[in-house]
């Protein structure tokens, strides 16, 4: 029970980092680097499947990945960019904090489900899964959103 109270904490002190850091870049335009490079930084997390205890079966991982794109429709959807001085930058959601929070409770409850099933090692190998696929694919869309933009502000208007 300890393990699932303070995996809780850190990952609501996480949440609430996140939203801080969304908050703050939104002051400073985009840029490939700064969408590309969080996900890359929480890939070497996968490093804990080197370790037997975190190691999922295949359908768990699928199960994880498939959640976790699910749950990156709602980051999809409210990830807005706007062009302001021939530079593109995100636009601050008000539903992005409401979204996260709802995000972390639903993941908590899925893994006071799924940890009484499985071990303490799994359910943290499978919720890594879960927000790595969460955070690649809204990144992508955050990619392929710029990418659009960028081409806008390349080819001069015909107007």
């Amino acid at each position: 029970m300890f393990w699932i109270i303070a995996s809780t904490i850190v990952a609501f002190f996480m949440a609430s980092l996140m939203i801080v850091v969304r908050l703050r870049a939104s002051r400073r335009p985009a840029s490939v680097k700064r969408i590309i490079l969080p996900p890359l930084f929480m890939s070497t997390g996968a490093f804990m499947f080197v370790f037997p205890e975190f190691r999922v079966q295949w359908m768990q991982v699928l199960e994880a990945l498939i959640i976790g794109v699910l749950f990156s429709v709602l980051l999809i959807k409210t990830s807005k960019f706007e062009i302001r001085r021939d530079q593109i930058y995100l636009i601050p959601s008000k539903a992005f904090a409401f979204i996260l929070v709802g995000l972390l409770i639903i993941r908590l409850i899925l893994k006071l489900i799924i940890g009484s099933t499985i071990t303490l090692g799994e359910t943290s190998g499978m919720f890594f899964l879960l927000a790595f696929g969460m955070l690649v694919s809204w990144r992508i869309a955050m990619l392929y959103k710029y990418k659009q933009l960028e081409k806008q502000i390349k080819v001069p208007s015909s107007t």
